[in-house]
């Protein structure tokens, strides 16, 4: 992971705890792959997918979570499903951070997309 994405796990994770997330992990691994940050709130387990890309680039960031990405992660949240007990219902976000161009990180939007890809029916 380079410099700008580490940033921008950092700054993801500080703005869900100011929202209440409690952050479970972070950079989760296993055989099919990454989850950035796994999150708990109320009655929700969020696996977080982390998108960091500096203003005026081209499209939202969210449109980097591909659907080869999204199986990806959903793969990679069952098996931790299956490794820690929970009774939270399980939800997949895309935290968005879009930083100044010209200056090392600087924020300048953070959007939070709760439930931005779905579960697979039978899941």
């Amino acid at each position: 992971m380079n410099e700008r994405g580490r940033q921008g796990e950092d700054c993801a994770a500080r703005f869900l705890e100011r929202k209440g997330y409690r952050i479970l992990a972070r950079n989760y691994r296993t055989r099919f792959g990454e989850i950035d940050l796994i999150a708990q709130q109320g009655e929700f387990l969020a696996f977080v997918e982390v998108k960091t890309r500096t203003e005026n680039g081209w499209g939202r960031p969210a449109e980097a979570v591909s659907a080869a990405k999204q199986r990806r992660i959903l793969l990679a949240a069952q098996e931790y499903l299956q490794l820690v007990a929970c009774e939270w219902q399980p939800r997949f976000d895309v935290v968005e951070i879009i930083t100044a161009r010209g200056v090392p990180f600087l924020p300048r939007q953070i959007h939070h997309l709760e439930d931005a890809f779905c579960l697979p029916q039978g899941w």
